[in-house]
């Protein structure tokens, strides 16, 4: 028989085994976290913004006209979409975290093919490509991580992921004018040599494999007819379109519109970048703690104010709260439309990600559809920016309304 020693050694190791067990799970979720950060701030963060403070550059240099300039910025906008249409595809064709690695793989390597202007269809193919890259992850990142998540956490982990978003913004206004001073092509070297080193840290860091369950076709078909579904993608894509006017246009504003100069506009872009770092882990803690429903509306709410303040006050006040609040939504609002999918659609992990991907695929055509549109509206205004914030608030005042329209509709009910 076992001695007393022994006995509390075993009720010891007992007792210490589930915070053990916990303490791994926890380790193991934040490891995630932080690939799928890595692999955002790759494929969507510098993929995509770190191409704005480059275009003067890019002119500068001759490399390409200020007219193929607007097409090639076009071009990842068209890869973004095309990615995240077959985001699925290429998932269930090769795994999702294979996926996830080549696409941060391409990424990197679109950075060092673009230090090489050989021709404008070879720079516009390398746009592109970086474009599918960050559709691709914004599909299959987080719904890679999340199934390993607690529910508890599943707001903040993210938030953490989509941080990257919010780091390639800030990156683009610190980092690129940084390695500018060394060259053009020498910035697009250090771009790629960044990416890799991302890429490899994340490398062994993704879940063995993602999570997955099966679903009867009833029980899907009655989730992708779900009048809270369908409404939800059309307020994510109507939220792109409220991002567009301080996405595209703030710069400009501020340094032609307002006649501050480029320092200035730069100043409220690197404004834009930081809140977009804070805003996913403000929002998924939100989200965690009072209800991704109740999370949303708020949010709405609150980033309606923030793209039509412009139109009320060009104080420097002004916009920087304005800049600052839309910045921390550009990424910040994923989280929460992650999060109340999974309220909405809560037992089935592939619908889950069919839903996910629904809704990037309709933000990417919201917001492509925005930033032409918005444009040509500001060309046929003699470039009049206070209507494009307007349209902007207007649209996510109108995903406020249907999201409170549909929560006191199923009340009545």
């Amino acid at each position: 028989m076992p001695n007393a020693n022994t006995k509390q050694h075993m009720e010891a190791r007992l007792h210490k085994q589930p915070g053990s067990v916990s303490q791994s799970t926890s380790q193991r979720t934040w490891r995630y976290a932080v690939a799928g950060l890595s692999a955002s701030l790759v494929g969507l963060g510098l993929a995509r913004f770190s191409y704005t403070p480059l275009i003067p550059a890019l002119i500068a240099a001759k490399w390409f006209s200020a007219s193929d300039v607007v097409y090639l910025g076009a071009a990842n906008l068209a890869g973004y979409l095309a990615g995240a249409l077959a985001a699925r595809a290429v998932a269930s064709r090769i795994g999702a975290v294979r996926a996830l690695r080549a696409m941060m793989l391409l990424a990197t390597l679109s950075f060092f093919a673009s230090a090489t202007p050989i021709s404008f269809i070879w720079f516009f193919g390398w746009r592109f490509m970086s474009g599918l890259t960050g559709g691709i992850i914004m599909v299959l990142a987080a719904s890679v991580i999340l199934p390993h998540t607690s529910p508890a956490r599943r707001g903040i982990v993210g938030g953490v992921i989509f941080a990257g978003v919010g780091l390639g913004v800030a990156a683009s206004g610190t980092l690129v004018p940084l390695l500018l001073q060394q060259g053009l092509q020498q910035s697009w070297y250090g771009l790629g040599a960044l990416s890799a080193v991302l890429t490899l840290a994340s490398w062994w860091n993704w879940p063995a494999e993602a999570r997955t369950d099966a679903t009867p076709s009833h029980q899907a078909k009655s989730h992708r007819t779900s009048p809270a579904v369908r409404a939800l993608l059309i307020q994510y894509g109507l939220n792109a379109v409220a991002l567009v006017p301080h996405m595209v246009f703030i710069v400009d504003f501020v340094a032609r519109g307002l006649g501050q100069g480029i320092a200035a506009g730069s100043r409220y872009w690197v404004l834009y970048g930081l809140g977009a770092i804070v805003g996913p882990l403000i929002t998924g803690h939100l989200g965690d703690k009072h209800g991704f429903g109740p999370a949303l509306r708020a949010a709405f709410l609150i980033e309606a104010a923030a793209v039509l303040l412009p139109t009320v006050s060009t104080a420097p006040l002004s916009l920087i709260v304005s800049s600052v609040v839309v910045g921390g939504f550009t990424p910040g609002i994923v989280p929460l439309v992650l999060g109340r999918i999974h309220e909405l659609v809560p037992r089935s992990t592939e619908q889950q990600r069919t839903t996910w991907s629904r809704a990037t695929t309709s933000f990417a055509l919201f917001q492509a559809a925005a930033a032409y549109g918005f444009s040509w509206i500001y060309a046929q205004t003699g470039g009049d920016y206070l209507v494009l914030f307007a349209l902007g608030g207007g649209a996510v005042v109108l995903a406020l309304a249907i999201e409170v329209g549909l929560s006191l509709s199923t009340r009545k009910a």
